[in-house]
């Protein structure tokens, strides 16, 4: 380290940048310009890794469950999204399910290709795992399944459970209906949630990764950015009041905004409309996850499939380009290449979130004296 300027859990019953960067990803900005650079710590993976499982043992985990949610946060800091990489540790401590009891994930209803978990009030990203893991099994065995969850909070990041999908030989499809954050077109209160939707195709190598949020700016980077007073970009949030802001406090007292207009709240308004399948409740705090996989070879072999698709993507790639442009990318292609660089050179994080790191894992609380007000 260096400073620089079958699940035990399951039980079955009988960055700144545009809305849209060209990587596609739902999780864009990658990289929350405008962060402090004095005060930055070093890791390498394996530092980094340790680090995350300690302060989750800290708050309490077994030590499958801190390996599980460290594996998720550092691959996400591979893939560049520091917002979503380790500071989103201390979002799980600070969150308010986290106090609550938990219990172990069971099914609510279940056939032979589809189940419905209750998640216990477990970590989403704990529960979304095992219920990828619960979608991988039954759509090998059947060609075609239907997973969802309710009753988990903070799932992190989509593309994570739709690239297991992918690497497992199958096409995935996820989507959350969340918690509200984003205002409807023209509304002054947030009525929807940041509702991703992400797609994993599988390739020889690795997978086709397509992660997209709804709203014109990240509810995890929100959070990041009002943790270290870092503002917002013109035109993603509005205040209270239904004003336009750039203060990210104010932000999360009022809204986010839906991408693309009518387009990207539409968009958000059918995966809410999904993820209510899974919800169990009409309660709208309520998050709802579903994941929906199957077998390419339902219509046509996965071997030829995966040829069909590279062939697609080189005459995409292969398109001529606008003036300044010097390559097109494919979705998710600058994360692999982010994860390549990052596992050989380590991570970079901010001192603060270090430190409070290292107070997680002396197992004490609210050590971050950051300015978030409403972590």
């Amino acid at each position: 380290m260096t400073t620089s300027s079958s699940s035990p859990f399951i039980r079955m019953g009988g960055l700144d940048g545009p809305p849209m960067p060209p990587d596609g990803g739902s999780e864009a900005p990658r990289q929350s310009r405008g962060a402090p650079r004095n005060a930055r710590v070093h890791l390498s993976v394996a530092e980094a890794r340790a680090l995350s499982e300690r302060a989750m043992r800290g708050v309490g985990y077994e030590p499958e469950e801190a390996r599980i949610l460290a594996d998720h946060v550092i691959d996400a800091a591979l893939c560049g999204y520091e917002y979503s990489g380790l500071p989103k540790l201390l979002n799980v401590a600070e969150h308010p399910s986290f106090k609550a009891p938990r219990s172990p994930m069971r099914a609510l209803r279940e056939t032979s290709v589809s189940v419905l978990f209750d998640g216990g009030n477990q970590s989403g990203m704990l529960g979304m795992y095992y219920a990828t893991r619960a979608v991988i099994e039954r759509a090998q065995a059947h060609g075609f399944a239907l997973v969802g969850v309710n009753n988990i909070w903070m799932s992190g990041r989509s593309a994570y459970y739709v690239e297991m999908v992918a690497r497992a030989g199958l096409i995935g499809i996820h989507t959350v209906a969340a918690h509200p954050m984003v205002a409807p077109l023209g509304g002054a209160k947030a009525a929807l949630g940041t509702n991703p939707i992400a797609f994993g195709f599988p390739m020889d190598g690795d997978p086709l990764v397509i992660d997209l949020g709804t709203s014109a700016f990240m509810g995890t980077d929100l959070q990041f950015r009002q943790r270290l007073g870092i503002p917002l970009p013109e035109g993603v949030a509005i205040d209270e009041d239904g004003r336009p802001t750039t203060d990210a406090t104010a932000a999360r007292r009022g809204a986010l905004l839906p991408f693309g207009g009518h387009k990207g709240y539409a968009l958000a308004l059918a995966m809410h409309a999904l993820g209510v399948l899974c919800s169990g409740t009409t309660d709208t705090e309520s998050a709802g996850y579903l994941f929906i996989a199957f077998k390419p070879d339902l219509f046509m072999p996965l071997e030829d499939y995966r040829r069909a698709l590279a062939a697609e993507i080189a005459l995409i790639k292969a398109t001529p380009r606008q003036d300044g442009v010097d390559e097109i990318r494919i979705p998710g292609e600058r994360a692999y290449r982010d994860r390549a660089r990052l596992t050989r050179d380590g991570l970079e994080i901010d001192q603060r979130i270090h430190d409070a790191l290292i107070a997680l894992a002396a197992g004490k609380r609210g050590a971050f004296t950051g300015p978030a007000e409403e972590r």
